[in-house]
């Protein structure tokens, strides 16, 4: 028997596409979350793994819908492995546990994924550090500009409340207590 596993990350997300595709691949049950897979300890996830019977394949769209590190993807094989259970992946068809040499690949190619995250990182880490270092600024715009911040430290200065000179400029009262600091 098939069993399916969908999952997004985030609830505005849609599982449509996965479900479509593991419902065309045979799996009669399928499990569905909407959470990050940054843990494993995932309710639909944990259900499935409990349930889950020997020689029954667990189904997945693509390896990263189950796991993202490759320590929680080789936990995964070994939990289903001894419970005589395999995992398939659709977009990766050679990831097939019920095999040695599926398994090998798994053990392999979750190392080079995960080397790849890393690098991601890394590379996004250099590029955030090279803009600040342009004066780049993140986040949201300030909501005064260099001017009104330099008039409401005045107005703070001749004696007046945070709150008033926050209604004053229309903002909130944190905004003003930040530039106490």
């Amino acid at each position: 028997m098939f069993i399916g596993y969908a999952r997004v990350s985030t609830t505005d997300q849609k599982l449509d596409a996965q479900l479509d595709a593991l419902t065309a691949a045979g799996c009669q049950v399928i499990y569905r979350e909407k959470l990050s897979g940054k843990s494993t300890d995932r309710p639909e996830l944990q259900r499935l793994l409990l349930q889950i019977r020997p020689g029954e394949v667990m189904v997945v769209t693509a390896l990263d819908r189950l796991a993202r590190s490759a320590v929680d993807l080789l936990t995964l094989v070994r939990q289903l492995r001894e419970r005589g259970a395999h995992i398939r992946s659709l977009r990766e068809p050679w990831c097939d546990t019920a095999t040695p040499m599926g398994e090998f690949l798994v053990t392999i190619l979750a190392g080079v994924a995960q080397l790849e995250r890393g690098l991601i990182h890394e590379r996004a880490d250099a590029g955030r550090k090279a803009a600040k270092s342009r004066g780049v600024r993140f986040g949201p715009k300030p909501k005064l500009s260099p001017f009104q911040r330099a008039e409401a430290r005045r107005m703070l200065d001749d004696g007046r409340t945070c709150r008033e000179v926050a209604a004053f400029f229309g903002v909130s009262h944190s905004t003003i207590s930040r530039l106490e600091q």
